[in-house]
C-alpha cells in the first residue's frame, strides 16, 4: 500500500469517526433531552465539515456511501434536538410546550352572546388552546426530504418542501408566538440538515 491510499483511507477513517460520534450525541440528546448533548453533536458535525473541506487525497472509495447514510441519519435524527435547543434559547421557556408536541397559546376567538338587547356580539373566550401539533414528525420527514434532495442533486426541492410547510401551518400562524417558533424552528431545522448534506458533498468533492 502506497502513501497516498494510506493517507486517502485515514481521512475517511477520521470523518466516519467524528460523524458517527455527531450522530450518537444527537440520539442522546434526542431520547434524554439533554441540552449538553445536543451542543456535543453539533460541536462533532462542525469538525467533520472542517475535517471535510482540509484538502486531502480523497481516491475513489465505497466508504462515501457510509458517510452518506451517516450524514442523512444525523439530519433527521440531530435536527430534532438542536431546534429545540436554539428555540429555547431564542424564547427563553416563555412559551408553555402542549402535549401534542406543540405550544400553547391564547384563544382569541370568541362566543356568540344573543342574550338581549344591547348584549349581543362576542365575548373572548377563555382558556388556551394548542397550535402547531405533530412538530417532531413533521421535522423529521421535513429533513429527510431536504438532505435527500441536496444528495440527490436536486436542491431546488427545498422551495417545494418550504411551501408544502408553509401551507400546512398557514392556518395556525395567528398567535405571534405560533409565529416566532415557526420561523425559528424552521430555520434551525432547515440548516441542520443542509450541513450534513454538505458534509458528504465536501467530502467527495
Amino acid at each position: 500500500m502506497t502513501y497516498f491510499p494510506l493517507l486517502s483511507y485515514l481521512y475517511w477513517l477520521l470523518l466516519l469517526l467524528v460523524t458517527a460520534g455527531s450522530l450518537v450525541f444527537a440520539v442522546l440528546a434526542f431520547r434524554l433531552e439533554k441540552r449538553m448533548y445536543a451542543i456535543i453533536s453539533a460541536g462533532a458535525l462542525a469538525a467533520a465539515l472542517f475535517i471535510a473541506v482540509v484538502p486531502a487525497p480523497r481516491g475513489e472509495t465505497n466508504l462515501s456511501i457510509v458517510l452518506g447514510m451517516l450524514a442523512l441519519a444525523l439530519a433527521v435524527v440531530g435536527g430534532g434536538p438542536m431546534a429545540v435547543l436554539v428555540l429555547k434559547l431564542a424564547t427563553k421557556n416563555t412559551v408553555a410546550p402542549g402535549t401534542h408536541g406543540g405550544i400553547m397559546v391564547e384563544n382569541e376567538g370568541g362566543i356568540p352572546v344573543t342574550g338581549g338587547a344591547g348584549r349581543e356580539g362576542l365575548l373572548p373566550e377563555p382558556g388556551v388552546h394548542e397550535v402547531l401539533r405533530g412538530g417532531l414528525a413533521i421535522g423529521m420527514l421535513e429533513r429527510f426530504a431536504l438532505a435527500g434532495a441536496i444528495l440527490a442533486g436536486f436542491p431546488e426541492a427545498i422551495a417545494v418542501i418550504v411551501a408544502i410547510k408553509g401551507v400546512g401551518r398557514f392556518t395556525e400562524l395567528a398567535a405571534s408566538e405560533a409565529r416566532e417558533r415557526f420561523i425559528i424552528g424552521t430555520f434551525a431545522s432547515l440548516i441542520w440538515a443542509s450541513a450534513c448534506a454538505a458534509l458528504v458533498q465536501l467530502a467527495t468533492s
